[in-house]
């Protein structure tokens, strides 16, 4: 995984391991041989393929995160007003809001919360639960951010909505963003579809499945975990946009299908198979819609160059595909049944 490397990392990088290989015992060695560096320093660990069964499910989230923003406040027209409405914690306000939005027969009563946990700061409104509904979905109202603000707030997105598009000459990839896991993530992706462009953004490395996953992203006993490393990687940073280091998120277990950063962003991949081998290393803030999965195998399997990034092997585009990211409405077809 990883970003490109630039000199200077190359430098420190080959400073530390050698560092390593003088203060190290056998064992130590052994350890970092087993362990796979990439430029931002990040790193996950080639499980031996009979572990992976075992680990199939281990760190997947199944719908439990409920997770918000501190010191920021939404606006919205209030469904359950907080003064009658209080609980000991902002998940189980988040769980309350999530109630009210688990029909298949309509939209969300609820789609976002605003929840009061500073004890010291809310007073009297300490536990306060304020559920109430956006008039768009993909533009939370903010009536307030910063260290000041007391309230911690979440959005949710319901049957066929929160889904945007990464717009590439190869199609549209539909993803469903995961607001209650990675909210910070998402307010991210949120910013950029208000911008009239996303030049920069775009796909550069490429890497197919090889001989290692089938169509299902499922592993192939005794097969090697790569070189190639089944995903397509690429950067959503517009130019000209100052761009803020995202916090570490809920980070599930890659599956196909799975849209991650790469540290704290810009960069990012999708994955084409499923590394359970990554453990919980990368923040998900999305998945692809499987009938879109095409689209991505087809850029997976455009013409690229060899590359070596810090002593890995990797694929890189022979020409980038730059993308744009786009509104998509909750009547579009299929998109309902997410």
């Amino acid at each position: 995984m990883g970003r490109k490397p630039n000199d200077s990392e190359s430098t420190s990088n080959t400073s530390l391991i050698l560092l390593l290989v003088v203060l190290s015992s056998c064992a130590l060695v052994y350890l970092f041989l087993s362990v796979f560096l990439t430029p931002s320093r990040e790193y996950y660990i080639q499980l031996e393929p009979e572990l992976l069964e075992e680990d199939a499910v281990a760190g997947e989230d199944n719908g439990a995160c409920c997770r918000g923003i501190e010191n920021m406040e939404l606006w919205g027209n209030a469904v359950k007003w907080g003064s009658d409405f209080k609980f000991n914690s902002s998940e189980e306000c988040c769980k309350a809001c999530k109630a009210m939005c688990s029909g298949n027969d309509g939209p969300c009563l609820c789609d976002s919360w605003v929840f009061c946990g500073n004890r010291e700061a809310c007073g009297s409104k300490f536990g306060e639960c304020w559920l109430k509904k956006q008039k768009d979905t993909l533009a939370p109202q903010r009536q307030d951010l910063g260290q000041k603000v007391s309230w911690t707030s979440g959005f949710i997105f319901g049957k066929g909505e929160g889904i945007v598009g990464l717009e590439t000459e190869y199609g549209t990839l539909h993803i469903k963003l995961f607001p209650d896991c990675a909210p910070h993530s998402v307010t991210y992706i949120l910013e950029l579809l208000t911008l009239r462009h996303c030049a920069g953004c775009q796909f550069y490395r490429a890497e197919s499945r090889g001989h290692s996953w089938d169509s299902e992203g499922n592993h192939i006993k005794n097969a090697p975990l790569g070189p190639p490393f089944a995903l397509i990687q690429g950067k959503l940073e517009p130019q000209g946009i100052t761009f803020n280091k995202i916090p570490t998120e809920v980070c599930p277990i890659i599956r196909r299908g799975s849209v991650a950063w790469i540290g704290s962003g810009p960069e990012f991949f999708i994955s084409l198979a499923n590394h359970q081998e990554w453990k919980n290393a990368y923040t998900v803030f999305g998945s692809v819609l499987p009938e879109d999965m095409e689209i991505a195998e087809k850029i997976a399997q455009l013409p690229t160059t060899p590359d070596v990034w810090n002593n890995i092997n990797v694929t890189v585009l022979k020409k980038p595909v730059p993308l744009s990211i786009q509104r998509i409405k909750k009547s579009n077809g299929d998109l309902n049944g997410m």
